[in-house]
């Protein structure tokens, strides 16, 4: 009987005729007034859990979670199944005190079946005490990984959730529920709330309909964006950045490309992220650039791609925010930029950290590297890493993803993993990653001469043959712990220690076969090099003739007409307008007016001539972002400051200005630095300067360097050629 009623539940308040995996024995265990501790991936409909039975029971029930868009954003959806408004409410800091006084009144005339607090607010003094006035239902706690210092999300606040409710004076069921927990983190979450007798719901954390691929990370990163959004008009995205700039910054880059993207991070007023949210979720605007660090809390179902613009730093992040992705079960493109800077820049962040948070963010940022340099099943990978087990062959999507799709040649490494296992084994398991791969390759650290490792007959064996760098003994180690010959023990912040598979292993060895992983540390910013290949020899010989011309007409030097790197640049874009070309590298709008026009007629005749078809991705607009710095420089210089003062209150190097001063000239703007160059250099000097760079085909400065047999600092020779372009090109 509670069943059909469940069933009418489900279909009069949510639209459903049948319930997913899970979801009615986790709605029973609740109406039983039970403890539950759900585990279901992202998408597999947590919310609902804990939604219809608090339609069902007596009373309110209180929802924590630690976000307030997600707190919005189901607010509003439970609000759409009801004619009655207090239905569900938030409370939360966002709250005045008139709306605080309208949802207390709700909930106590019975109105309110839903309420959604932050922690913080669960633990404010007066909303205890009325709390103890009410009835409360039962209290689901979301985004329950929260609660473990071993999760990527750790809150100390969500620790405080089982003392706060003891207080209530009620027997409060509790539910706790989180997509991405691994087996430590789970008992944590148990242990912590007091719930060891929770009946256990654990979904798999599969998500079949998501592609996973990994690219390098390069300078051609916004172009590769562009042209992938570009190949997906009108589908819905995310686009991930690690800081609210760089947030801000890529969403101005796509929108003057063309696409129609919005910015979302913490420190936007709340008014402007809210309408950008909701932008976003009635489909006004395509893509959402968010910041890694802030939970959006989006319900969105149709999200058919999520981009990692830089890398999140755990597994867990990552697994959390590619479940955005197809959530309807339909297309889900996952497609994440890495490079070993980032993870660099990461790591030096978690150095000022204490020793236990700097230990458990390199452990799991460790863990991201893996994810993103395995050459092994990108799924099979992830579902490892949370304690579940995937079979290519036979399970689900087991080819969704660019290394099952495109396999890395398998090495023969049965004697390599026994060396391996013989390794941890005969080191007492007492050393990580980083030391085991060291030992391998006959390495010390102050750790192993502690121990006298060095001294053991096991040291150095990985390192008898050539080809077996470091690079193939961490593919094995980390395949290795995913087949189960070795494990990550978390709670010692990541020793290597061995399994039984690995103890039989040694005992009866089998033919055992691995990929070497990716090595990115090979693969050099190859953009340049190819675009250097792929230049328009034929174009390029025009431009430089023509500019030849413009320079004799305006009595000037070639290069100060367009730098050759600026001419390559039109040899691969075909730039045919002058707002293309202000676009060209080196080219600004001073040069674009002065210079552009023979130059665009040259290259449109050319097109035409030969059908040339534009490759219009190469054409990413820009956002003008260092119009700041440009106009700082201008107005410092115009007020005649001293250049390393200007340097010095930028917190930049005198290098950097230059390169910062040598990109506004070269574009065509005058920078007056006479006052400074009077400094440097006599009246001879300046003569003899300025007749070298006159008579100059190139205008480099080591031909300046050699011609003057070293007499000038290669700075001074920068900083004399802004004066001269200043003076004679601009």
């Amino acid at each position: 009987m509670i069943e059909d009623e469940l069933i009418d539940v489900l279909k009069k308040n949510f639209g459903f005729l049948n319930f997913k995996e899970l979801q009615k024995e986790i709605i029973l265990n609740i109406l039983n007034n039970k403890n539950s501790f759900v585990i279901m991936p992202t998408g597999g409909g947590k919310s609902l859990c804990y939604q219809l039975p608090a339609l069902m029971k007596k009373g309110t029930s209180i929802i924590v979670s630690p976000l307030i868009a997600l707190m919005k954003n189901q607010v509003d959806s439970i609000r759409g199944y009801s004619l009655e408004n207090g239905i569900a409410h938030v409370l939360n800091s966002s709250l005045n005190k008139s709306e605080i006084k309208t949802v207390k009144n709700d909930i106590a005339r019975g109105v309110t079946k839903l309420l959604y607090v932050a922690p913080e607010s669960l633990a404010k003094v007066d909303n205890i005490n009325f709390f103890k006035t009410i009835n409360i239902s039962f209290l689901a706690v979301d985004e329950a990984h929260c609660i473990s210092e071993w999760g990527h999300d750790f809150r100390p606040e969500y620790r405080n959730i089982k003392k706060i409710t003891i207080q209530f004076n009620q027997n409060v069921p509790i539910i706790a529920l989180t997509a991405t927990a691994t087996p430590k983190v789970q008992d944590d979450i148990i242990k912590n709330l007091g719930i060891v007798d929770a009946t256990i719901f654990k979904g798999s954390f599969n998500r079949p309909n998501l592609y996973y691929e990994v690219r390098h990370k390069n300078s051609m990163i916004d172009s590769e964006i562009i042209k992938f959004i570009n190949k997906n008009k009108k589908k819905s995205g995310i686009v991930y950045c690690l800081s609210r700039k760089k947030v801000e910054d890529f969403s101005e880059t796509l929108q003057v490309n063309g696409i129609n993207a919005l910015p979302y991070h913490a420190g936007l007023d709340p008014k402007t992220r809210t309408n950008n949210q909701d932008s976003f979720l009635q489909d006004d605007s395509d893509v959402i650039v968010a910041t890694i660090a802030f939970g959006m809390g989006i319900d969105k179902p149709d999200v058919r791609f999520v981009i990692h613009y830089d890398i999140p730093k755990s597994i867990e992040s990552y697994y959390q925010e590619t479940g955005r992705a197809g959530r309807d079960g339909g297309e889900g493109f996952c497609l994440a930029f890495y490079s070993y800077k980032h993870i660099e820049k990461l790591e030096k962040f978690l150095s000022g950290k204490p020793i236990a948070e700097k230990e458990i963010g390199l452990a799991l940022l460790e863990d991201m590297v893996g994810y993103c340099e395995t050459s092994i099943s990108r799924r099979k990978f992830i579902l490892h890493y949370f304690g579940e087990k995937f079979d290519n062959q036979s399970g689900e999507g087991g080819d969704m993803d660019d290394n099952v799709r495109f396999p890395k040649e398998k090495i023969e490494a049965k004697e390599s993993l026994i060396i391996l296992l013989k390794t941890v084994s005969e080191t007492y398991e007492k050393y990580k990653f980083k030391e085991i791969l060291k030992i391998l390759l006959g390495e010390t650290n102050a750790l192993i001469l502690s121990h006298k490792t060095n001294e053991k007959e096991i040291f150095g064996k990985g390192k008898l043959d050539d080809e077996k760098d470091k690079y193939y003994w961490t593919s094995l180690i980390r395949q290795s712990i995913v087949f189960d010959f070795l494990k990550k023990d978390i709670e010692n912040y990541g020793i290597i220690k061995i399994t039984s598979n690995g103890k039989n292993f040694i005992n009866k060895p089998y033919d055992f076969f691995i990929t070497k992983d990716h090595n990115y540390d090979k693969i050099i910013d190859e953009s340049k090099s190819i675009q250097k290949s792929n230049i328009d020899s034929n174009l390029m010989n025009m431009l430089v003739k023509l500019r030849k011309e413009v320079a004799k007409i305006n009595n000037v030097p070639p290069y100060a007409v367009f730098q050759e790197f600026s001419l390559e640049d039109m040899c691969l874009k075909y730039p045919i307008t002058e707002d293309e070309m202000v676009n060209i590298v080196g080219v600004g709008e001073g040069k674009a007016k002065r210079y552009s026009k023979k130059f665009i007629e040259l290259i449109k005749e050319y097109i035409e001539e030969y059908e040339i078809i534009r490759v219009e991705d190469l054409i990413v607009k820009s956002t003008g972002q260092n119009s700041s710095m440009k106009l700082f420089l201008i107005q410092n210089i115009d007020r005649k400051l001293p250049l390393n003062d200007i340097a010095s209150s930028k917190g930049i190097s005198m290098d950097k200005l230059i390169s910062e001063m040598e990109i506004i000239v070269f574009s065509g703007t005058k920078l007056n630095i006479d006052y400074w160059i009077d400094q440097i250099f006599d009246d001879d000097q300046i003569n003899e300067l300025n007749i070298f760079f006159l008579n100059s085909e190139s205008g480099i400065i080591n031909e300046a360097i050699d011609e003057f047999d070293g007499e000038y600092e290669e700075e001074d020779l920068r900083l004399f050629k802004i004066k001269f372009l200043t003076d004679i090109a601009n």
